[in-house]
């Protein structure tokens, strides 16, 4: 019988570890250095089993061990060791240790964690409370770590640190209100982005909103090959943090996460021109106000060439700078609100110009709540560079294939594998799907709006009239005979006169 920790074991303790924070700040907040101590301990852990094999095989010569050590994936200094933060849980300055920990660990990593930690602060009086209630705290959460064994030797799999970081984040978003949605897509919604993309290996997979990786990493597990190059954008700085940790721990090293606003100065660039992909993929803001649109004209990129989006809407600002990333056989996949598909004015003149240059695929409506911090339906539209001479494009109305949750609806397996079959397959199913011609979508003012193409209208049974008043007239006639009885009962009672 093994005694390796399982997944779910890992994902108990490391949850566990929250109950430090829940009450104290929000989950919004107190994600941050969960995730940070978690990725702290597993590097720990994973220096110290090399350094025992190392030890063994050069018979405890120091100064072979510690050259070798210095080509492992991390090189983790004494004093950012999980074991010396712990030693050290007593020191009145415990905050200040974790930091200085965080410094040297960036440092000694400079060309894979530069700029990870810079917006963690573990001596944060605001977040953590004053010096007394904040050791406290800490002590407490290096304690909730300190049993846990990460060494690779000791887990049942490569996967259940990646996937325990991704866990937490779930869980986080569970809790973190209308804030879940600048770092989290919901996993169903991931996964079916992931599959209609179809991405392949050897492609170039990019994310220019990509919060905590969560999207991109669901889209290299779609490929089932780790010969994929990954990419992401994120403008929150904590959140990049959390992006940058989730590919390491995933093993994916070599993903270039950078941090910043992709419209208004977007970063994975090439010769000073935008960076090219084969699929893209995202999860961007809901409608976002003030982005950007006053500079809109003067784009150094020439994304805008369609029309400039309405500033106060910024969902085609990302639709379009998505089309302008990708290479000539590119795919794109983006999940956005419904308003996208019938919007006029700006928007409008953008989606008539976007299918008149045969770029739009698919365009697929979600049930409503499934995303954390707001109810409201999305649609998931997809676009490829390739379509050749089909001009269709597929329209599927899955707004009532779900899982009812307690706090979000859930797209199941199935649903996700029906929404992928019928686009696959290409083709007209009653009341879910249909394939539109060009000449279909023109006759609508190139309105998107899903049902008018898909009918989901049930027709109501037809109503006998003569039938239905013989019903009435009976039904009158036994509360009329119900009447009579009760009246008589309540007479034999002496409750009523007769």
């Amino acid at each position: 019988m093994s005694n390796k920790l399982t997944q779910s074991a890992i994902n108990n303790q490391v949850w566990k570890a929250c109950d430090t924070f829940r009450g104290t700040i929000d989950a919004g907040q107190y994600k941050d250095y969960i995730l940070t101590m978690l990725f702290i301990k597993y590097v720990t852990d994973v220096n110290k089993e090399k350094r025992e094999e190392y030890s063994k095989k050069y018979k405890g010569d120091q100064q072979r061990i510690d050259r070798a050590l210095k080509h492992e994936r991390f090189v983790v200094p004494e004093n950012s060791s999980f074991d010396y933060i712990y030693n050290h849980r007593n020191e009145p300055n415990l905050g200040e240790v974790i930091n200085i920990a965080l410094e040297d660990l960036e440092e000694a990593n400079h060309s894979k964690l530069e700029k990870v930690f810079r917006n963690i602060d573990y001596n944060s009086e605001a977040n953590l409370g004053q010096t007394k209630d904040r050791n406290r705290r800490l002590k407490n959460l290096l304690a909730d770590f300190v049993d846990l064994d990460l060494k690779p030797s000791n887990l049942a799999g490569n996967d259940v640190i990646g996937d325990a970081y991704e866990y937490l984040i779930s869980n986080f978003a569970a809790g973190a209100g209308k804030k879940a949605g600048e770092f989290y897509t919901a996993a169903g919604v991931s996964k079916l982005l992931a599959k209609l993309v179809q991405p392949k290996e050897g492609d170039r997979i990019a994310d220019p909103t990509c919060g905590s990786g969560s999207l991109l990493l669901k889209a290299a597990k779609e490929v089932g090959s780790s010969n994929v190059s990954l990419y992401g954008q994120e403008v929150n700085g904590s959140t990049y943090a959390l992006a940058r940790m989730n590919m390491f721990l995933h093993e994916m090293d070599n993903a270039r996460i950078e941090w910043g606003d992709t419209i208004n100065n977007p970063k994975l660039t090439e010769k000073d021109a935008l960076m090219k992909f084969d699929v893209v993929v995202a999860n961007p803001p809901f409608s976002l106000d003030k982005w950007g649109a006053e500079d809109a004209d003067a784009d150094r990129y020439q994304r805008f060439h369609r029309g400039v989006p309405p500033k106060s809407k910024g969902d085609y600002a990302f639709i379009t700078h998505m089309l302008e990333t990708l290479n000539e056989h590119g795919r794109a996949g983006v999940v956005l609100p419904h308003g996208v598909l019938f919007r006029g004015s700006s928007e409008g003149k953008i989606r008539k110009k976007l299918i008149e240059e045969n770029l739009l695929k698919a365009v697929i409506g979600l049930p409503a709540n499934l995303f954390f911090g707001t109810g409201i339906p999305a649609t998931i539209l997809i676009f490829d560079k390739n379509k050749g001479n089909n001009k269709d494009v597929l329209f599927i109305d899955a707004s009532n294939e779900f899982e009812s949750g307690k706090n979000q609806n859930v797209l199941r397996d199935e649903d996700i594998e029906k929404i992928f079959n019928t686009y696959n397959d290409w083709k007209t199913i009653d009341k879910y799907s249909y394939v539109a011609s060009f000449e279909d979508i023109r006759e609508n003012d190139f309105n998107l709006n899903i049902p008018r193409y898909v009918d989901t209208f049930e027709e109501e049974e037809p109503i006998d009239i003569v039938e239905t008043q013989t019903k009435i007239k009976e039904i009158k006639r036994q509360i009329s005979e119900v009447e009579e009885k009760m009246l008589k009962y309540l007479v034999e009672l002496g409750v009523q006169d007769g």
